[in-house]
């Protein structure tokens, strides 16, 4: 029978009873075990005592995850934890009905909690739910678990590259809003310069001298630029590493209102922006490569296919390991294409580096294929 959320565990030392307490130290607290059961094909049995090296099975614990090590309060010890391989390949879900919608955060976060080596999150850049594992495989097997177990249907698309928008030099501009429509109107102007900034996404700063703008519009031309910055300009992208420092502008004594500054906030950094050499910055990952030799020249010679940037190389027991700096919007379906290319015995690892600015002639493919997006949205 269905007993709600099980959590499998294998006896490494000593002996486990029902009923019993145990200690997690790395959540440091104390756990009470229920009926313990042992798997026999498709069957649980309930027994008093498992032993070493047996693998039991209590009702669902509240706070132990997988990885925990489970000891006797007085004995305090922990186990080395696996360490699982970071994800090699994502999709971008969305929900294949409206009932679905719901579903399908609390299904991801029970499939997660299942299997290690999957995980989900969501892109803020590119607003899109992704789910990352193992290989094309591994994510055809949990979708069909998804349907088949939780009944929440999915369906897949390659996911959106995570770019970003930043400048490359210093810019200026004003904007002013005016509105006037019978009663009191909305007036406000901004005066406000922007550069480059290192190590910081935003920052703000009111150099205003002489009082032309009452400080307390500041906030309101702030949250304008912010919603800018959130939204994108170029792409629709984020943008990030810009200072902002707001140096002039006017104000009204019956028509200026927070909003007009918003707005004149908002409209004076996109002219600026624009004057300040807009560039889109993409992911770059750290891939390392494990080949067979013979297998070496197709691998080096599709990655120079893909902007691949060799870091090393080396060769141990006939195996060829090659570490490049590679765009993630290369590597995209990099799972299945070196599978095809080593019959299945090369692999691969993969993890964020840095970010670096796209080329233009790509920057230029990137922006017209997200402003066809937006049309069609």
């Amino acid at each position: 029978p269905f007993v709600g959320k099980l959590t499998f565990f294998r006896v490494y030392s000593g002996t486990i009873n029902s009923d019993s307490r145990v200690w997690n130290p790395a959540k440091n607290i104390e756990e009470r075990l229920g009926q313990v059961s042992v798997m026999r094909g498709k069957e649980a049995f309930s027994v008093r005592t498992v032993h070493t090296g047996d693998i039991g099975i209590v009702p669902k614990l509240a706070e132990t995850t997988t990885g925990n090590t489970l000891t006797d309060r007085n004995h305090p010890l922990t186990l080395p934890k696996p360490e699982y391989p970071g994800a090699l390949f994502q999709v971008a879900i969305h929900p294949k009905t409206q009932i679905d919608s719901a579903k399908i955060s609390p299904t991801l976060t029970r499939l997660t909690e299942e299997d290690p080596t999957l995980s989900w999150h969501m892109e803020p850049a590119t607003n899109q739910t992704i789910l990352q594992g193992m290989g094309d495989q591994h994510i055809d097997v949990v979708i069909r678990r998804a349907e088949s177990k939780f009944q929440t249907s999915m369906l897949t698309e390659e996911p959106r590259v995570p770019y970003r928008e930043a400048i490359t030099k210093k810019g200026q501009a004003m904007y002013r809003h005016k509105k006037q429509t019978g009663g009191s109107g909305q007036f406000g102007e901004v005066h406000l310069r922007v550069e480059p900034l290192e190590g910081e996404d935003f920052e703000f700063v009111n150099d205003v001298f002489g009082g032309s703008i009452s400080s307390s519009y500041m906030p309101a031309i702030e949250k304008g630029i912010r919603a800018v910055m959130k939204e994108g300009i170029m792409a629709g992208y984020p943008i990030s590493n810009v200072k902002v420092a707001v140096f002039d502008g006017k104000e009204h004594p019956v028509d200026s209102k927070p909003i007009a500054f918003e707005i004149a906030g908002r409209e004076a950094f996109k002219l600026a922006f624009h004057e300040a050499g807009p560039v889109l910055f993409e992911p770059i990952m750290l891939v390392q490569i494990n080949v067979p030799e013979a297998n070496m020249g197709d691998i080096m010679g599709d990655l120079n296919t893909r902007r691949a940037r060799i870091q090393g190389m080396n060769s141990e027991h006939g195996v060829s390991i090659v570490s490049a700096h590679v765009p993630l919007a290369e590597m995209l379906r990099y799972t299945t294409q070196i599978r095809s290319m080593t019959s299945g015995r090369g692999y691969f690892t993969m993890q964020f580096d840095h970010y670096e600015i796209v080329p233009s002639h790509l920057a230029q493919e990137v922006i017209a294929s997200r402003q066809k997006e937006k049309k069609e949205e």
